[in-house]
This record gives structure tokens, C-alpha cells and sequence, in this order.
């Protein structure tokens, strides 16, 4: 019976790639090229390769992290006008966006009318957790029970419903500006009940907690849910007219001149 002759060897590079190392598989030709040109001993050759693939892995892992958080587009906090809302206080978002209320699973709600950068805030507080290497979610009100809602099955409902609890941080926006049905609200409950004193959430709303019951008319959970949500967050309270309402204003007074 003749022998099976032995398989060809990988090379080099599909070697590395095997064992996941992509970004010396790519540049293994000019890793080489500098490891002879600088005459590097087999250690330096090798430290330089762990940095390499140290540095490449913190970038891809960045990348998911933005393209799960969802943040969509959103100002720098350098662009924005404290001077313009009546009443901010500026030492109070400083410090959520410094993240310490993520080592205990704390909340924020940023609570004000709308166009005085609740948005704005919320999204550079999620982008600076996606750098500081948490796992974020983006997501409206809306968004959320709908996706929630939807689930035709318990076990789908169930799947999202932990995918919701899993983010280290759970950015809601825009909770006050539509109304709900009883079962949003259940959903909400458990969405909230879940991450209670384990993961944080922050949430943006133009109305005072007394109010929320116009968002969920008629549930009976509407109280249990506030005290999750309330018992250990920072609460900032943002009170002026719209920003956005002023730049519109600017804007057509500037069109209104050129013409």
C-alpha cells in the first residue's frame, strides 16, 4: 500500500492567520524587512510583534464597540453652549461624563424640554464609555419597546430582552414623547428591573417623573418603575428655550439679511 505523503506546510502568514494574529499575517514581509534592517534579536522581534497585535486587537475591538453602541452623529462636548440653558449644572455632567457611576451600576436622567441638549449630553457620555472600553447601547424609547413588543414568541421576547440587559451602559432617549400601552410600559419595568443595581442607564426626558404617567396611561407600574430607575442616579435637570429653536431663528434671520 503506498504512504500518504505528508501535507504541504502552511506558510508563514497563513500560519499567523490560523492562529488569529491577522495584523502579522498581513505585515509579516515588512516586519521582517525592519526585524534585519534594525537587527533585532529574536526577543525584540517578538515584543514587537505582541505590540502589533496588542494595538490592532484594541482597534478592532474599539470599532465594534462604536458600531454596537449605535451613536449615531452627535456634537462634541467643545461645542457645547453652557451659557445658553437658564439653569445646567455644569458640575454635575462633568463629573457623569467622568463614567464613576458605572462602577456601581448608577443612573443618569437628564431631564429638561427639548433642544437644550439632553441628546448631545447622553451621547458623548455613551462615547466616552465606548473609549473607556465598556459595552454601550444607543437607543430611543421608541426603539426599544417596539423592538420589545414585536417579539411574536417568549423566547424572542426573551433573547431581547437580555441583549438589552447585557451593555454595561443602556442610553434611552427621548422617554416623554410618545405614549404607551400598558404592556410597553411591563416591558420597560422588566428592562429597568433587570439592570437594577448591576448595569446602569442613562435616560433623557422632557418630563418631570409626576408626569410620566401620561406615558403609560393607566399602568399600574409606572411607580415601581420610577423608584428602580431613581433610587441611586444622578438626576440633571436642564431648564431654558431650545437651542435648536434660537439656531433656526439665527439662521432665517441670516437669509432673511443676504436677501
Amino acid at each position: 500500500m503506498p504512504s500518504v505523503p505528508p501535507p504541504t506546510p502552511p506558510t508563514l502568514a497563513e500560519a499567523f492567520r490560523s492562529l488569529g494574529l491577522r495584523r502579522t499575517a498581513e505585515e509579516l514581509p515588512d516586519l521582517l524587512a525592519r526585524a534585519t534592517r534594525h537587527r533585532w534579536s529574536p526577543a525584540q522581534l517578538l515584543e514587537e510583534l505582541a505590540r502589533a497585535e496588542a494595538q490592532d486587537r484594541g482597534r478592532r475591538s474599539l470599532e465594534r464597540r462604536l458600531t454596537r453602541a449605535r451613536l449615531g452623529r452627535f456634537k462634541p462636548m467643545a461645542d457645547f453652549d453652557w451659557g445658553w440653558p437658564k439653569a445646567l449644572d455644569r458640575t454635575a455632567v462633568e463629573r457623569v461624563l467622568g463614567l464613576g457611576f458605572l462602577e456601581d451600576g448608577s443612573n443618569v436622567i437628564l431631564a429638561g424640554a427639548q433642544g437644550l441638549g439632553k441628546t448631545m449630553i447622553a451621547r458623548n457620555v455613551a462615547h466616552q464609555a465606548v473609549l473607556q472600553g465598556h459595552s454601550v447601547r444607543c437607543v430611543t424609547a421608541a426603539e426599544l419597546l417596539l423592538d420589545l413588543g414585536g417579539q411574536e414568541t417568549s423566547r424572542a421576547l426573551e433573547r431581547r430582552l437580555r441583549a438589552a440587559v447585557k451593555p454595561r451602559l443602556l442610553a434611552i432617549d427621548e422617554l416623554g414623547y410618545l405614549t404607551y400601552d400598558n404592556r410597553a410600559a411591563d416591558l420597560l419595568f422588566q428592562v429597568i428591573s433587570r439592570r437594577y443595581e448591576r448595569a446602569s442607564i442613562l435616560v433623557t426626558t422632557n418630563l418631570a417623573f409626576k408626569d410620566w404617567g401620561t406615558v403609560f396611561p393607566n399602568a399600574a407600574c409606572v411607580t415601581a418603575l420610577i423608584d428602580r430607575l431613581t433610587h441611586h442616579a444622578e438626576i440633571i435637570t436642564i431648564s431654558g428655550e431650545s437651542y435648536r429653536r434660537r439656531e433656526a431663528e439665527v439662521a432665517q434671520k441670516a437669509r432673511r439679511t443676504k436677501a
